[in-house]
């Protein structure tokens, strides 16, 4: 029947956001209801199921940089589709301790994540490797201390029985989701910060100069002039932010300062500012004076400029120290207006003048809300990486309601898989072109116009048993994943495989999906006598990126896991990671090959991104929708390794490209498997030796005589 073109839009789950024409160009399909396996999204666009009636399933290959002669490919089409958001307006924690919105948020900006050490997650510092935005339909997520959270379906919060996405999928109870009462982890919605106005410019400078400066009028003696007055403000700091936020405001209010190396004994150079004429030291006089009645702004103002100069929060303690009484009673007051619970201690020293300090009291939760709601210029003083997360007593779910409508909402990937969005924590293929031959589009049609070898299995049986079948190592996955969804019911790959067993013919596995593991026991099997090896496609180790790249398969964890339990089993085990897009996954390499070791795996080996016929066009299309600030990079940088095109098919270079990046990726992939003892052991070629043909019957055995 006539196919209809999609238009450029969006849809759930799927990986083309388009129906493009196949270079080739009907049938009547029946919709079914394939399953699930893994933890997978809803479909917009129905998947559709037709038998393909082949005489023939063994695929012979003579290509001289692939290393198979024979596949077998039990689907045409794959449902692994080869999106995750928030609000542009919801605040994240940045490194600095500051917050900024998430639509403002760019690649390479230092933000605040979360890593797993020992039994408990810990705060860290985690850059920010991509930003995106996506249309998707809105829901709000209400918590018990007013926090109101605009999200996506499919963002995952964690809560204190793990990671749980915002709802559930179309179909029934297959993944872990919120409800009402989960309880979420953080330290709760975040402070707004306060208004830098003139009042708080005033009360920053007091607080600064008071704390940490110098100003006065001394008198001196000269030769022939007797007595004279000498004016003097200086204010030497370690930490430049500070001193250039003095500096710039004092300017606004006319006193413009020199700045200088500070000559003193520190271990961190030190810089200063001063003035010295009468008018500009009367004025930082006059802005520094104690107020009668000092507004809110003064007040933050205040906190924020006397913890830049003798502040400080280490050991999980905010404090502000000072040997002079009218500092620590202001700070008290200020904290007081804020709502903050504080306590002062008072350290007698025989030599030195007694130092009050004033502690700030309730955790964490507290000392984000202070430093938020004043604003202290010193990033140093703000880090508390490695601080335990901990859920507060009023992160608890009120409410999940869908908004009624698609909004713009934006996610972006870390390097620790997440980060903290208003004081909780967010969790953040070259098989295409063969739709052609079917006169269907390698777009939206290749990941929902699925066609499967129904009778694969005696079809397999009778090429195997031709009188002139030469047994070769026969290899599942060549051009779509034989372990797709739509296999947990078919059983076509398990077929397969029934009848490799029998006859003990080698095959050797590709897959992205933890669903082998459900045939672990034919693997084994195969596994004795070297008949069988697996190789898992690992594309990245990023969860967030994983739902862009790759909606529908298994996660980069379940499929790591795998690893582990077919090498646990005795299974011959390889990691490809693949393919390689510059500026988008390339830089984790190393990691992908590190983890594959550490699960297990013996072998690895690499593919750059291929872009032969309609994919090209398919991906500058994805690539346009989900990473538009970079698009442009990333061609530039395909093309670099292609000589100039979007692809290069000659043999020897389609897999892995020509020119410095090509070659830098090469040597980065040569040396990290020299340093995780992968490959070093060359790979035995899977035992041929013992294959029998099968008996005309198909489940007759031999009688041996």
């Amino acid at each position: 029947m006539p196919r209809t073109i999609i238009g450029r839009q969006s849809f759930t789950g799927r990986g083309a956001l388009s129906n493009p024409a196949g270079r080739f160009d009907k049938q009547e399909l029946d919709e079914v209801d394939d399953g699930w396996y893994q933890e997978e999204v809803p479909e917009s666009v129905p998947t559709t199921l037709e038998p393909d009636r082949a005489r023939e399933v063994i695929s012979t290959n003579d290509s001289p940089d692939i290393p198979f002669e024979q596949s077998i490919n039990p689907y045409r089409g794959c449902e692994t589709g080869c999106v995750y958001c928030a609000s542009g307006d919801t605040p994240i924690l940045m490194a600095h301790g500051g917050i900024k919105k998430l639509a403002e948020i760019r690649q390479g900006e230092l933000i605040y994540g979360t890593v797993r050490g020992g039994r408990w997650r810990r705060y860290a510092h985690t850059t920010v490797l991509a930003h995106w935005c996506v249309v998707k339909p809105a829901y709000r997520v209400t918590l018990e201390d007013g926090t109101a959270l605009t999200v996506g379906p499919d963002h995952r919060f964690l809560t204190d029985r793990g990671w749980k996405f915002v709802t559930d999928t179309e179909r029934g109870s297959q993944r872990a989701h919120l409800t009402v009462n989960n309880e979420l982890l953080g330290t709760g919605a975040f402070s707004e910060p306060a208004q830098q106005d003139v009042n708080y410019r005033a009360g920053y400078l007091c607080g600064l100069i008071r704390g940490d400066g110098t100003i006065g009028t001394y008198n001196r003696v000269l030769l022939n002039s007797g007595r004279r007055g000498w004016n003097l403000f200086r204010l030497a700091l370690c930490d430049a932010e500070a001193l250039e936020r003095a500096r710039k405001w004092l300017s606004y209010e006319y006193v413009e300062t020199r700045q200088f190396r500070f000559r003193a004994q520190s271990v961190r150079p030190m810089y200063a500012i001063d003035a010295a004429s009468r008018d500009k030291v009367t004025r930082i006089r006059d802005l520094i004076g104690w107020p009668d009645q000092p507004s809110r702004e003064w007040q933050a103002g205040f906190l924020a400029g006397i913890f830049d100069a003798q502040g400080c929060l280490s050991s999980g303690i905010l404090r502000i120290s000072s040997t002079d009484f009218q500092i620590i009673n202001r700070v008290r007051d200020a904290l007081r207006t804020f709502g903050f619970a504080s306590t002062v201690e008072h350290l007698a020293q025989e030599t030195r003048r007694c130092v009050d300090v004033v502690r700030m009291l309730g955790g964490l939760r507290e000392q984000l809300r202070f430093l938020h709601l004043v604003g202290p210029a010193i990033s140093r003083k703000c880090d508390f990486r490695g601080r335990g997360l901990e859920s507060a007593v009023n992160l608890r779910v009120v409410s999940i309601e869908p908004l009624g409508k698609a909004m713009r909402l934006y996610d972006i990937t870390t390097g620790t898989g997440d980060f903290i969005s208003n004081g909780v924590v967010s969790h953040n293929c070259y098989a295409r072109p063969s739709h052609a031959y079917m006169g269907l589009s390698p777009g939206l049609d290749f990941e929902t116009r699925l066609f499967y070898k129904a009778d694969a299995a005696r079809v397999l049986e009778q090429q195997l048993s031709r009188p002139g079948y030469r047994c070769k190592s026969i290899t599942l996955g060549a051009n779509t994943d034989p372990y797709q969804p739509v296999e947990k019911r078919l059983r076509v790959t398990r077929s397969i495989l029934e009848v490799l067993a029998r006859t003990r013919h080698p095959v050797s596995i590709i897959s992205k999906h933890a669903l082998v593991l459900r045939d672990l026991d034919l693997l084994t099997d195969l596994a004795r006598d070297g008949l069988v090896g697996v190789a898992m496609s690992v594309t990245t180790l990023d969860t967030d990126l994983k739902r862009v790249m790759e909606p529908r398969a298994a996660s980069p964890q379940a499929r790591l896991r795998t690893l582990a339990t077919l090498s646990a089993a005795g299974i011959p085990t390889s990691v490809m990671a693949a393919p390689m897009i510059p500026a988008l996954n390339d830089h984790e390499l190393e990691a992908i090959l590190e983890a594959a070791a550490a699960a297990g795996a013996r072998w690895a080996g690499y593919v750059l991104l291929r872009l032969p016929h309609e994919i090209k066009h398919l991906f500058r299309e994805w690539l346009a929708a989900h990473y538009p600030d970079r698009a442009a990079h990333v061609m530039s940088l395909v093309q670099d390794m292609r000589g100039g095109h979007d692809y290069d098919s000659r043999f020897g270079v389609r897999m892995r490209g020509t020119g410095p990046y090509a070659q830098l990726l090469s040597n980065r992939f040569r040396l990290a498997c020299r340093r995780l003892n992968l490959n070093s052991d060359p790979r035995k070629p899977l035992n041929c030796g013992m294959f029998r043909h099968p008996t005309p019957g198909g489940s007759q055995l031999h009688l041996g005589l």
